[in-house]
């Protein structure tokens, strides 16, 4: 299972209305997931979200009506819905390949909870998956502010929290001039910048 979870974007490119921005990521994000395989999607979405929600998901998706914009609420929902392991990534990467995605579901064989970064130090979290129930000792984890050592210190042992390949997120204009028009996918966003 994966869960995008739906959080708040504080940056669109100049002349581009931040509500479509919004929804174009999110749309390129939810399209990857839902065409990945032997991956169930979800999305994770709080109150005033829900629009988006129902507007980027695709037929037969679930939408889980969460309380906070919090990993653990989705990761919450997911076990609730009888998932034994999930993921909850971000909304805000749509050029994110598959590859990276699997690489942060990978490590549930043998470990507690992955953590993908967001590339550049202070960027935030690309995404969490974990063993579900998750484990007590996980922290809440704001997706936009937390970074690997948060989850590791919480850990028992620092062993049972694996760190996998960054991505970047779209959340500046120095992470817009990294988008590769060579790389399939991100169409909505694509179309928005202008082809």
């Amino acid at each position: 299972m994966i869960v995008v979870l739906l959080g708040s974007v504080t940056w669109a490119p100049p002349g581009t209305d931040p509500a479509r921005w919004r929804s174009a990521l999110a749309e390129d994000v939810v399209d990857l997931i839902a065409t990945l395989s032997e991956v169930e999607p979800a999305i994770g979405a709080i109150a005033a979200d829900r629009p988006l929600a129902e507007a980027v998901a695709w037929p037969g998706m679930p939408i889980y009506d969460l309380s906070t914009r919090r990993v653990g609420a989705a990761l919450t929902a997911a076990a609730e819905d009888g998932y034994d392991q999930a993921a909850v990534i971000v909304a805000d990467a749509p050029d994110v390949p598959g590859l990276i995605l699997g690489k942060l579901l990978r490590p549930l064989t043998s470990r507690t909870v992955s953590i993908a970064p967001a590339g550049a130090p202070g960027a935030g979290l690309l995404g969490v998956a974990a063993r579900l129930p998750a484990p007590g000792w996980l922290p809440e984890i704001d997706l936009d502010a937390a970074d690997p050592d948060l989850v590791r210190r919480a850990a028992p042992r620092p062993a049972e929290v694996a760190v996998t390949p960054a991505w970047r997120r779209l959340r500046g204009p120095t992470d817009l001039a990294t988008l590769d028009p060579a790389v399939e996918g991100w169409d909505t966003t694509r179309v928005l910048l202008g082809g």
